[in-house]
């Protein structure tokens, strides 16, 4: 019997499952009979190899896959260096995986071949393209980036899965067995092939935790819920013991430390903000270089952000100004520019006003001057209120002496 991933492989994108910003732009180059050199980047298990396979089936083009691990730079050759007669005059899509692996010199192997179309490059890869592949084949490759699968999808492969099973099987659990998932289509389907040619024909806690005897750490969709909010809450409210010690039971239950990075990114924007701009900073190098490095240093990564973070001053000032604008901005979004705030890049324009009378803040002392920015309608309104803290009472210091001196000039 076939393993289960080549059971449910999908023989068309319409039946693919996930990456749905991705699908559009893959069809379009089906449609046009065109396709560049990719490179996709993403984790395990989101489809990588199968996009890959699907878009040869469509276009019927020749379809090498080779594996980094165990390709050499005469694999590559041997592919390239064939005539052109035995492809029946179609280009080949040459498929590598993991492509990350390969050294400079088997990469640089490839550019000849792709900017002279003799071949089309598809690279799968986990890591960040921008660190494992040479500049010169990022350049001649389009970039797309992956997400891991969603429950539903997730849910979706679960019954489809579910029907090619040998033998009935039920589910109990599927919370828990999307989180023993985590977005790994494959992971998924290696499970349910395990219980397949077990014994059991139940999946549940008690099924997981004996062929997965890890998986008693995870916990349910309810629990990870519970516990990125107290973890949030203890960094928002600067309790470091605390927000380590939710930042540990999280960890323990499995939850993807991608999803508590991009949870501290946005923590770091709306309740510190401009009272420590470097706190976003710090976020965001935290999550690239969690999904880089990943588990088990990435413990280490998040533990240092998730203290600075608790450690530094907070302030929502930014969020309430976006929140409080946007609500003024869908009720008055009759209001049109003012005509001094408008480019003029035609003759026609500049007969109609566009850019008249605005002055341009660089010609005057300390490079403000004081005119409106906003809609005469809406030329009072304030959105902006500066924190109580040193960052941006340093600001408002910065800029009212501007304003003062613009006013008495």
């Amino acid at each position: 019997m076939k393993p289960l991933t080549q059971r449910l492989q999908p023989t068309s994108l319409d039946a693919f499952l996930g990456q749905k910003h991705l699908i559009p732009i893959l069809k379009h180059f089906i449609e046009r009979k065109f396709l560049p050199s990719l490179i996709l980047w993403g984790p395990p298990g989101s489809g990588k190899t199968t996009l890959a396979k699907l878009l040869a089936h469509a276009l019927h083009y020749p379809f090498y896959e080779l594996n980094a691990i165990t390709a050499s730079t005469k694999n590559i050759k041997e592919i390239i260096e064939q005539p052109e007669s035995l492809f029946d005059n179609k280009i080949p899509i040459v498929f590598v995986d993991e492509l990350h692996r390969f050294n400079k010199a088997q990469q640089a192997v490839l550019l000849a071949p792709i900017e002279q179309r003799k071949i089309i490059f598809i690279g799968a890869t986990t890591e960040n393209p921008s660190f494992s592949v040479i500049p010169p084949l990022l350049s001649r490759c389009q970039v797309y980036t992956l997400e891991p699968l969603s429950d539903k999808d997730l849910m979706t492969l679960l019954q489809r899965a579910l029907k090619a099973l040998s033998r009935p099987i039920k589910v109990e659990t599927p919370s828990l067995l999307l989180k023993m998932a985590a977005g790994d289509a494959r992971k998924l389907l290696n499970f349910l092939e395990l219980v397949e040619q077990s014994n059991y024909t139940t999946v549940n806690a008690e099924t997981l935790k004996v062929l997965l005897p890890h998986f008693h750490s995870y916990h349910d969709t309810e629990a990870h819920y519970a516990l990125i909010s107290a973890f949030i809450k203890s960094v928002r409210g600067s309790a470091i013991d605390a927000a380590l010690y939710w930042l540990a039971r999280l960890l323990e239950g499995g939850e993807d430390p991608r999803f508590i990075a991009r949870r501290l990114v946005i923590l770091a924007a709306e309740d510190i903000g401009l009272a420590n701009p470097n706190a976003l900073l710090l976020a965001q190098a935290t999550y690239d270089a969690v999904q880089n490095i990943g588990m088990p240093e990435a413990q280490i990564i998040l533990s240092e952000c998730t203290i600075f973070l608790a450690a530094s001053p907070k302030s929502n000032s930014a969020y309430k100004a976006i929140k409080k604008a946007r609500a003024v901005a869908q009720k008055t979004r009759h209001i049109k520019v003012p005509k001094h705030l408008r480019n003029a890049p035609t003759t026609w324009m500049q007969q109609q006003g566009y850019g008249k009378d605005y002055l341009y803040p660089h010609d005057y002392p300390n490079h403000y001057v004081k005119q409106t920015y906003l809609p005469e309608e809406l030329k009072s309104e304030t959105f902006y209120i500066a924190g109580d803290n040193t960052y941006e009472r340093r600001l408002q210091q910065q800029i009212n002496p501007l304003k003062t001196q613009s006013d008495e000039s």
